[in-house]
């Protein structure tokens, strides 16, 4: 049997139960009522404490791209003789009369080479393959680029007599006893970095002959941005790929700017978009900068003396 504040209680829930809204009021009373029919003393309910809302912490914000040139840039430099022997364990870059490891001819796995994109109407007319005859390849280069040579582009007059006046004499004494005519080398020069003693590429070619630093140190370059030093090692390097390619130009070009571990792993002029630009940009040069020398060369392995206004180091 209930008690009377029990019956009271009772009667409250009902109400509550069937009216959510106008029943409270009358429950509320009612609990009331019987607390003090049972001499009960009212106690407040405790006060409900808000729980912590943690969403007030979290915001959104938005993050933009970072300023162009502001903060540090990750570079990374590929050296691309260093690479070659990357892959040969044990292996240290080939000196000249050095075996070349088989496994040097390989490229890394995982390297794309840039597909060639401006100068394939030339290398139709002239031949890319190593084992095309190097005279009748020459000989189609240079009527190649004697006839289209406003669509290859020269350096210009001006520069390559200004690369004479200031490193002549250097490019002189570098050649001797060599099979690199001098005005190869002011060819190469004035493509590479157009007479600047202190150009860097991208790369991390450095100096007027643009020597990769593993190159440098293979031919006794101590430091590459010394124009003398550059200069007698980018013709030693030259010489060497002359001998590497049985004085083949086109080979030698190509191995200047790729590797020889390229041009041996192709068999040929690499497919890269920037070789296969370079070896024509250089021939266009070495047409114009034979004619700076007092007696035209008719090969890149010539011996010439240029003529002009001075030479430097003469005294």
């Amino acid at each position: 049997m209930l008690t009377g504040i029990g019956r009271t209680a009772a009667i409250a829930c009902l109400l509550v139960a069937q009216s959510p809204a106008g029943a409270q009021d009358a429950a509320d009373t009612t609990v009331e009522t019987a607390q003090a029919d049972a001499g009960v003393e009212a106690v407040a309910a405790p006060e409900a404490v808000p729980a912590p809302d943690v969403r007030k912490d979290f915001t959104f914000r938005r993050v933009g791209l970072p300023t162009a040139g502001v903060g540090k840039r990750i570079t990374v430099q590929v050296d691309p003789d260093a690479e070659i022997y990357r892959i040969t364990p044990g292996q240290s870059p080939r000196r000249p009369g050095d075996p070349r490891p088989k496994a040097a001819l390989q490229l890394p796995e995982g390297v794309v080479p840039e597909a060639p994109t401006d100068w394939d109407w030339y290398w139709a007319l002239v031949s890319p393959d190593r084992g095309t005859d190097s005279a009748a390849r020459f000989s189609a280069a240079m009527a190649t680029i004697q006839k289209e040579a406003l669509k290859i582009g020269t350096p210009r007059l001006q520069m390559l007599q200004g690369i004479i006046d200031e490193h002549g004499s250097d490019i002189l004494m570098s050649t001797v006893g060599t099979q690199v005519s001098p005005a190869l080398v002011l060819a190469v020069i004035a493509v590479e970095s157009g007479g600047k003693v202190k150009a860097k590429s991208h790369a991390g070619a450095q100096g007027i002959m643009q020597l990769m630093p593993a190159t440098a140190e293979r031919f006794g370059v101590k430091d590459s941005l010394d124009p003398r030093q550059n200069i007698k090692g980018g013709v030693a390097y030259l010489d060497w790929l002359m001998n590497e390619f049985n004085r083949d130009p086109v080979m030698a070009l190509a191995g200047y700017n790729a590797g020889e571990g390229a041009v041996m792993a192709y068999d040929g002029v690499p497919p890269y978009a920037e070789t296969r630009g370079y070896v024509p940009k250089v021939l266009a040069a070495w047409n114009l900068a034979r004619t700076l020398c007092s007696t035209t060369p008719d090969l890149v392995s010539d011996g010439c003396v240029f003529v002009g206004p001075r030479l430097a180091n003469d005294g």
